[in-house]
């Protein structure tokens, strides 16, 4: 079983920056891909970015170029660095580690940011 603790969220002005943390602890498969994924009230959870375990990397349109995502595998932890902070990026984000066909969860931080 994995378990997935994210840490980080809060509350950030328009402008401002946060960075989240997911680690990930249990029987982790050594080749794996983790992530961060969002969602807003009222809307479907949503690609943030992705990053495997040898650093290739996806990001959603809205993010990239303000968002970078990282990891540190010794310490099965995932990073989401966020700046540039907009209003719409108020959601839970969530870390998601896929491993061997299995999807797991964290159970969510909530990021706030002001206008």
């Amino acid at each position: 079983q994995v378990q997935l603790v994210e840490s980080g969220g809060g509350l950030a002005q328009a402008g401002g920056s946060l960075r989240l943390s997911c680690q990930a602890s249990g029987s982790i498969f050594s080749a794996n891909v983790m992530g961060w994924y969002r969602q807003a009230p009222g809307k479907e959870r949503e690609l943030v970015a992705t990053i495997t375990t040898f650093g290739g990397t996806i990001y959603a349109t809205s993010a990239r170029g303000r968002f970078t995502i990282s990891r540190d595998n010794a310490k099965n932890t995932v990073y989401l660095q966020m700046n540039s902070l907009k209003p719409e990026d108020a959601a839970v984000y969530y870390c998601k580690l896929k491993a061997a066909n299995n999807d797991y969860w964290g159970q969510g931080t909530q990021v706030t940011v002001s206008s």
